[in-house]
């Protein structure tokens, strides 16, 4: 058995033009959730300099993995996972907010996201744990499957915000939707500074406010889900909005000279074998998007184009076919790749 990772990134697209003097940039960049992050952010009337700047945003990211890591056995997700109690559990504001957000997304897609899948997750080695089974037995997957579904496992206060299980094996990952709120916080971080034009960027995932260094929309490219190459499938511009791309191919195994992608369907407790390689979402907020691009992966691109098009989701969709790839687009997306062609 073999383990492949490859990154499925944005790629940002800049023109070879001198940055207007009067729209200084701070850049920033860092590692945070096993991946890097990077921040450009138009300074303008701003006082905070570069390094108190760095500092906030650092220490904003270390808060989100303290609560929501699942690799960090301290965390607050870790502690409560390992809690067997039924009693109602205060948690953070920020864990209540991604929580609440997480079963908003739940419902809108009739479970394909759940972050209850957890014990799935781990038994199909693609979680915290390294001595994992090439293959777990269907019936170790019909006992993980007892404990898994967001809506009937676990309840919701939010004020003052607490959790309480149902179920004491019910366990939470939020690794589909963390990073995304990571992205939010950095953002608030820039704009409790005063700084209200910027990309904020973590492994791929972004969020965008007013426009660049040149005065212009924020470019980026979705890269074309193949490891052999860096090539750019679509380029967008996006202003005040959230994006993230979930791939298959990103994290996936192979057994055998099978593969197996990391996505799993909370129906069968396997990972999902239809021929969608890509999803890239483009909503209000990256923590948003973050969670969509993974939930319209778990569907397939006909469930989930469906579901697009009658929620008026923006998504990007890419498609095995043979030995290629197609593309597309729901109606809220098209306006986006409209504007990149002007």
């Amino acid at each position: 058995m073999r383990f492949l990772i490859t990154a499925l990134v944005l790629i940002f697209v800049t023109a070879c033009v001198p940055n207007d003097k009067s729209r200084e940039e701070i850049i920033l960049h860092g590692k945070t959730m096993g991946t890097t992050f990077n921040v450009k952010a138009i300074k303008g009337s701003s006082s905070v300099t570069k390094q108190e700047l760095q500092q906030q945003v650092d220490e904003a990211l270390v808060g989100v993995n303290k609560a929501m890591s699942n690799w960090d056995k301290n965390s607050e997700i870790s502690r409560f996972n390992r809690s067997t109690s039924t009693e109602w559990t205060p948690i953070s504001r920020d864990f209540s907010i991604v929580m609440q957000e997480s079963l908003r997304i739940h419902n809108l897609t009739a479970g394909y996201f759940d972050v209850t899948l957890a014990p799935l997750i781990e038994l199909w080695g693609f979680g915290t744990k390294q001595d994992t089974p090439p293959q777990p037995s269907p019936l170790e997957i019909r006992n993980a499957l007892e404990s898994v579904g967001m809506s009937t496992m676990l309840e919701f206060e939010t004020d003052p915000p607490a959790l309480r299980k149902v179920n004491t094996d019910t366990t939470v990952n939020l690794s589909a939707i963390a990073k995304g709120f990571g992205i939010d916080k950095v953002a608030s971080v820039l704009e409790q500074n005063g700084i209200d034009e910027y990309l904020v960027e973590i492994g791929g995932d972004l969020v965008t406010k007013g426009k660049n260094s040149k005065d212009e929309p924020w470019v980026v490219g979705i890269e074309k889900p193949d490891s052999a190459t860096r090539a750019v499938q679509q380029i967008v511009r996006v202003s005040n909005k959230g994006m993230a791309t979930s791939g298959d191919y990103r994290i996936y195994k192979e057994v055998g000279g099978k593969r197996f992608s990391h996505i799993i369907d909370a129906a069968s407790g396997r990972p999902v074998t239809h021929k969608l390689a890509s999803v890239t979402v483009i909503a209000d907020n990256a923590m948003r998007a973050d969670g969509l691009a993974t939930a319209l992966l778990a569907m397939g691109d006909k469930r989930g184009m469906a579901l697009a098009e009658r929620e008026g989701i923006a998504a990007f969709f890419i498609v095995r076919e043979g030995d290629h790839f197609i593309t597309r687009s729901s109606s809220a997306f098209r306006k986006f790749e409209q504007s990149a062609e002007k």
